[in-house]
């Protein structure tokens, strides 16, 4: 076999696909920005709205979704779903290629990050906050969410309040606001239970049962049954059962007889279940 025939041997201790995970991310983030630049420069010879320009600027957005998965990596800590958090980083991806000049001399990455993360923050502020922070606590949650990040790794386990506040050179009660503004990225349901606990929900544990509230039918029944009756029967059940007079108190009161009384009494019991049943 000759010499230009023979078949290319590696080197001892290296093999043709060893290389550095770096170099390779190196190489492909320089393929992208290369092949966005190509794409920007036919893009700008197209006609908005034709389908070549279409086609070309589906590409731009499907080149550059690894800028906006990076991004969306940094807000990985809001426990918010990431597809969703991507999806968002798209729409300013897409704002961004519309928006930007080739001929300005800047790479589209650098111009189209600010737009990206713009994006989500707008939407971790408009969207996924159930209580309005203030923007000074809000930064200044993400500096604490950081150290505790960075104190975690180091100690290899939660940091206390006092080491998070001596890590930013802040109090620690700004510490404790600075998470309890975090909290409000996610409204807990009053129905959920708590969790670790075994307790019930919020909802289950907040207030009592009014027993009252098992009369507020039959008052009500009675109040309308009470308004078909004529005045004077109205005003003897009154006295009886609102004023607990005897019929002997109200036949003084009323000026008859206490029998007369009672005849009334059971004359007006007898139209009330009458009329009961006829409602019914």
């Amino acid at each position: 076999m000759s010499a230009s025939t023979a078949p290319q041997v590696p080197p001892q201790n290296e093999r043709p696909d060893d290389t550095a995970p770096a170099a390779r991310t190196q190489r492909r983030g320089a393929d992208t920005r290369a092949l966005t630049q190509v794409l920007f420069g036919r893009l700008k010879g197209l006609q908005a709205g034709t389908a070549e320009h279409s086609r070309v600027r589906a590409a731009l957005i499907e080149a550059n979704l690894p800028l906006v998965r990076y991004a969306a990596a940094r807000f990985r800590s809001r426990n918010e779903p990431m597809e969703d958090v991507v999806q968002v980083g798209t729409i300013g991806l897409i704002n961004a290629i519309d928006r930007f000049d080739p001929d300005r001399g800047v790479q589209f990455p650098t111009f189209a990050m600010p737009t990206v993360v713009g994006e989500i923050k707008r939407y971790f502020r408009d969207n996924v906050r159930t209580v309005h922070v203030p923007r000074r606590l809000h930064e200044l949650w993400v500096q604490v969410n950081g150290a505790t990040e960075d104190l975690t790794t180091a100690h290899g386990r939660s940091p206390t309040t006092a080491e998070i506040a001596e890590r930013l050179k802040i109090r620690e009660d700004e510490v404790l606001a600075c998470i309890e503004a975090g909290r409000s990225y996610h409204a807990t349901s009053l129905e959920a239970a708590q969790e670790g606990d075994g307790m019930p929900g919020l909802l289950d544990r907040l207030g009592y049962e009014d027993p009252a509230l098992a009369g507020v039918e039959h008052r009500d029944l009675v109040r309308h049954l009470l308004v078909q009756l004529p005045e004077r029967e109205q005003r003897i059940l009154m006295l009886r059962y609102y004023s607990n007079l005897t019929q002997s108190q109200i036949s003084q009161e009323l000026g008859v007889s206490q029998m007369h009384v009672s005849r009334l009494l059971a004359r007006s019991f007898a139209r009330l279940r009458s009329a009961n049943r006829i409602e019914a």
